[in-house]
């Protein structure tokens, strides 16, 4: 009998690599269960590329399954081997200490924890970290060949240029975390990316020698996430986009998913947002008939800065974007403005009394005074929203936001902060 979340996994295009199909869907059928799904503290916080897992981890709590989520204290201070040629730089006790704390907070805002079915976090440090190097190799080292572990891709791919003994027992680890928690929470899945296949298969093959014939556990991997050129998803040419609205604020947040390409949106709703069926697909007809409208893109903005962020911060992130589209600038706060104009053109200058036609020149707004006069009579000249058409304007502190910066625009879209020191 087929599962209906299953069912919807696939369409969603979330099912890559499945253990047993009949097995799972038998089960799901007939209980709820207990999953996980596991992350690494490389850094202080996820970006988008690893919160698949996650999602699909919760549309398993919204069919009445409990998540288990797992940040990885102790795994993070191994390192799992990635299919690069470089080993993981190891981090501090503290600096993964602070990693955790930040990651812990984001998965707050994705996962439900008051309910029947709440989330559970754990960190596998609390049972690694006091178990000794003989115990680890005595109750867990004995279960799997070298040559079992030889022939995972994570490491047949490093055997050419290099792989050290502590990255080579990282699917030993995490495969103890799998039996663990089967153990301590009935959990019966673990979900991950596709580079995690490995990992998964080995915690099921130490689940299955450690336990009798019956006991049943699976696994499961979503695929990579691309975009349509084939590069990596999550970046931009400012680098990653974070969860952390101190690395990549709301209103940038929006904005990426807002600029999602026409061939791409339908796919990303699917993947990432927890839209219906129907709802989507009347959004891939409006892509198809009325693709100018953005209606598409604008659900995703919204669907994905108000999970991660919040309802006022996506407010404020549509208000920004509003006030950049039409120019009313005078709409937004100093703060606001900062954060909408942070990957503009800058220049430094000091805070001396300047006339206008001077100031813009200086900036690099215009090429030249000649130039710079005509701009401003024409109307072509903004600080911080409000037009200037008088040649003998004087640029004082009332111009500067925050008495740090002011926001010029010439034109309709070329925008220039500078900032005073």
């Amino acid at each position: 009998m087929k599962n209906e979340l299953l069912d919807d996994l696939k369409w969603r295009g979330l099912l890559y690599q499945l253990t047993d199909e009949e097995g799972l869907e038998k089960v799901l059928n007939e209980e709820k269960i207990s999953l996980y799904c596991g992350t690494d503290p490389t850094a202080d916080s996820l970006h988008i590329g690893h919160i698949v897992p996650f999602l699909t981890l919760r549309r398993f709590q919204k069919h009445g399954h409990r998540p288990i989520v797992l940040v990885g204290g102790a795994t993070g201070m191994i390192g799992d081997p990635s299919f690069k040629a470089d080993e993981r730089e190891l981090l501090s006790d503290k600096q993964i200490e602070n990693n955790v704390a930040g990651i812990r907070k984001q998965l707050e805002s994705i996962f439900d924890f008051g309910t029947e079915n709440g989330a559970v976090l754990v960190d596998n440090k609390d049972w690694f970290g006091e178990m000794s190097a003989i115990s680890f190799l005595r109750d867990y080292g004995k279960l799997l060949s070298v040559n079992y572990m030889l022939a995972k891709e994570n490491v047949a791919s490093r055997l050419e240029t290099g792989i050290s003994f502590t990255e080579f027992t990282y699917m030993l680890i995490q495969g103890a975390d799998f039996k663990h928690l089967y153990d301590k929470y009935n959990c019966r899945l673990q979900i991950g990316g596709s580079d995690q296949w490995g990992n998964i298969t080995t915690g099921l093959e130490i689940i299955r020698k450690t336990h009798h014939e019956e006991a049943k556990a699976f696994g499961i991997t979503m695929p990579l996430i691309t975009k349509a050129d084939g590069t990596k998803f999550g970046k931009t040419a400012g680098g990653s986009v974070w969860l952390d609205p101190k690395k990549t604020s709301p209103y940038e947040f929006y904005q990426f998913w807002i600029n999602t390409a026409d061939s791409e949106v339908v796919k990303y709703l699917k993947i990432f947002t927890f839209m219906s069926r129907p709802e989507i697909e009347s959004l891939q007809e409006s892509v198809e008939k009325e693709p100018h409208l953005r209606k598409a893109q604008q659900a995703l903005g919204e669907e994905m800065t108000r999970l991660i962020h919040g309802q006022e911060a996506l407010d404020q992130a549509i208000r920004i974007s509003k006030a950049l589209f039409s120019g009313d600038l005078k709409a937004l706060t100093a703060e606001e403005m900062k954060d909408a104009f942070k990957d503009v053109p800058t220049f430094e200058m000091d805070k001396a009394v300047k006339n206008i036609v001077d100031f813009i020149v200086e900036a690099g707004v215009s090429p030249s005074k000649r130039q710079a006069r005509e701009d401003v009579t024409n109307g072509a000249i903004s600080l911080n929203g409000e037009k200037v058409t008088d040649t003998a304007y004087e640029v004082t502190s009332t111009d500067r936001l925050d008495d740090s910066f002011t926001i010029v625009r010439r034109g309709k879209k070329n925008y220039k902060m500078v900032k005073f020191n």
